[in-house]
Parts: C-alpha cells; structure tokens; sequence
C-alpha cells in the first residue's frame, strides 16, 4: 500500500507541474499564431479568445500524453537517483511490479486522452472552422470602419463607407474593383453583403459607375443595382449535407468508422493512435527510466522528449501511409502500435530479468565447457 501511494504521489506532483508548463508554452506559441490570423483578415480580432481556446482543446491531447510521459520518466529517473529503487529491488519490488501503480495512475489520463482525441478534436476543429468562415462570408464591407478605406485580401478592390450603419447595409459607398480589362469605379447611396451559390458579392443600390478599358475607352452609367462578386461561396460545417465534403479533422469518429476513404480511414488510425501511444509511454517510461552520471539530471528529460517525438513523427508517418494507401488502417495500428507495445514490453521484461546481451553471449559460450567437465 506504501508502495502504490507514494508513486502515485510523486507522480501527480510531477504531472500537474509538467501539464501546466506545457500548456503555458502551448497557449503563449497558438495566441501568437492567432493574432497572426487576426492580422490577415482570417479571423475576427473580436473573435482571438474563442480561437485559442479551441485550438488549446483541440492539442490537448498531445499535451497530456506528453505530459504523461515526461512526468513518469522524470518520477522513475530520480528514484534511482536517489537510491530509493535499489530500496524497493532489496525489499522484493521488481521492476514489473512497478507496472501496477503506474497503470492505475495513468488509466484515468489514457482515458481522458481517448476521449479528446475521438471527441474533442473533430468538435473544436468543427467550431473553429465555422469562427474563420463566419468572418470570412462578412465579407470586405462589414470589416471596414467609418471613414477609411478597406482593401480586399486580394487586393483586387478597395471600399470606403462614408458612415456608420447597423446590420448589414453601409450608406454612402464607394468601391474599386480592379478586373481583367478594366478598372471599376462605383458609388452608391447603401449596399449589403450577399452569399449566394456562385459566390459571395457586395450589393450596391442607386449608384453610378465608371468602367476604365484596356483601350483608354470609359463607360459611365447609373444603376439601381449592381454587384461586385468578393469572394467564393464558403459553406459551414453544418451546411454541408455530403460527409465526403468536409475536412477530416471536422468529422466525428462516428461517422469515420462507416468511411472508406483513405483520408478518412487515415484520420480515425490518428485518432485512435493517440491513445494507444498513451499506454505505450507508460511501458516505454518504465523500461527507459536509469540515471547515469554522466548525462545530468537532464538526460533523462532530454530522452523523453526525443522519444515523443520521433513516436508523434512515426504516427503522422503512418497516418500519410493509409491516405496514400500503402497501408491500410488496422495493419498501419498493428505494425506501429503493436510493434512498439512489444518492444517495450521486452525491454521492461529485460530490465526486469536484468539480462545484456554480452553476459547471455557468454552464456552460450560456457555451456559446452560445463558439459564436457561434468562428463
């Protein structure tokens, strides 16, 4: 009992001191990423909290694992440090009894880990898409403040509005439009923003244009109504009625499992990869755990965080290896998954037994002796 209490408190010291470093170097590197956004355009500078909340929760699996991990390598690392593991070893404890409280502390997180990853990824990637897209169909007039001008993303057109109105309509306007054969110069008394099927246009209403040609020629009229196309159609997540259309990561893991194509069958091997990485940890953290003097406090802290990453990279290796169809999910799962669930299994069974390869190649090479003298 002794045993399994104080690991399972070191290990929770270590992992709430390891989770909130991380986060906080996670939320300080995605708001730098989000004002970027905000900066272009791509999203409302109103809107820089909601973003950063979601792309948070949406790596927040990633961070637990790592977290996981880390606090697990750096707990078992000072043990030896400190001699306390050659305590346990002397009172009977080997290494594979440190499986069990390992275990017990880690299931809640794994747990957690699986259901952010099927659940809480494709959610928080869903409601950030439809934060980009819903100040992307805004389009250029409503993103202009009163009294200046507002260029497009493109820089194809410039707007002016001469005062401030509610809703959707503008009085006053005066827009550029820049097109293949010609410059556009239109003002207009209001115009409105509208997202139709062919494209997203501003609206202006009892205007006069003036169209420039290539040729120095020049076209005035009037009109009641004219449209300047902005942008594409841009749907919602919600708006779209055929699943196929939709980005992966904004699909839930209900609807991947009656998918059968490979970005799909791709996304859903991700998914489930990062709760399976979550128990392997656990093994490989058990079996890399050791101290040598020679590499510092920080060796162990170093090996760890080479050792997620290459795991992460081989994941995302073999997520692109399903949607190139070189492989297909449950073979990708159990090679990569299974094969690394072995090996560290293996290894901890090694560290446990104590074995080097050299001594049971000297083994091999005694046993003839052995038998020839007994004879």
């Amino acid at each position: 009992m002794i045993f399994h209490t104080s690991i399972r408190r070191e290990l929770m010291r270590s992992f709430s001191a390891a989770l909130f470093v991380l986060v906080g170097i996670m939320v300080t590197m995605m708001l730098i990423r989000t004002l970027g956004f905000a900066n272009r355009g791509l999203v409302s500078p109103s809107e820089v909290s909601l973003v950063l909340g979601y792309t948070v929760l949406a790596y927040f699996p990633t961070l637990l694992t790592l977290s996981l991990f880390v606090s697990m390598v750096y707990c078992l690392s000072r043990m030896y440090r400190d001699s306390e593991m050659a305590v346990w070893f002397a009172s009977g404890q080997g290494l594979l009894h440190f499986l069990k409280p390992l275990l017990s502390f880690a299931w809640p997180i794994v747990l957690l880990i699986s259901v952010l990853s099927l659940a809480g990824w494709p959610w928080a990637n869903t409601q950030i898409v439809e934060l980009r897209n819903r100040f992307q169909t805004r389009g250029d007039i409503e993103r202009i403040a009163p009294g200046r001008f507002q260029e497009s993303s493109d820089g194809k057109r410039v707007f002016y509005i001469n005062s401030n109105e509610d809703g959707r309509v503008g009085g006053k306007l005066f827009a550029f439009a820049r097109q293949p054969h010609s410059d556009v110069v239109v003002t207009a008394r209001d115009g409105r923003l509208e997202n139709r099927e062919t494209g997203r246009f501003a609206v202006l209403f009892d205007g006069q244009s003036a169209e420039m040609m290539d040729d120095h020629t020049v076209h005035v009229g009037r009109f009641k109504e004219y449209g300047i196309r902005v942008g594409n159609h841009i749907k919602q997540p919600s708006e779209v009625q055929n699943v196929l259309e939709a980005a992966p990561h904004t699909v839930s893991t209900w609807q991947l499992l009656g998918l059968a194509e490979n970005r799909f069958r791709a996304e859903l091997g991700w998914r489930l990869g990062m709760a399976l990485a979550g128990l392997n940890f656990v093994l490989i953290a058990l079996a890399a755990a050791n101290i040598n003097p020679r590499s510092g406090r920080s060796g162990s802290l170093i090996f760890a965080m080479l050792s997620f990453a290459a795991y992460y990279n081989l994941i995302n290796v073999g997520q692109s290896w399903v949607i190139a169809g070189r492989m297909g999910l449950p073979a990708m799962l159990l090679l990569l998954h299974g094969g690394v669930f072995s090996l560290a299994l293996l290894w901890v069974y090694k560290r446990h037994r104590n074995w080097s390869l050299l001594g049971l190649l000297r083994g091999k090479k005694r046993l003839p002796h052995v038998a020839a003298g007994g004879l």
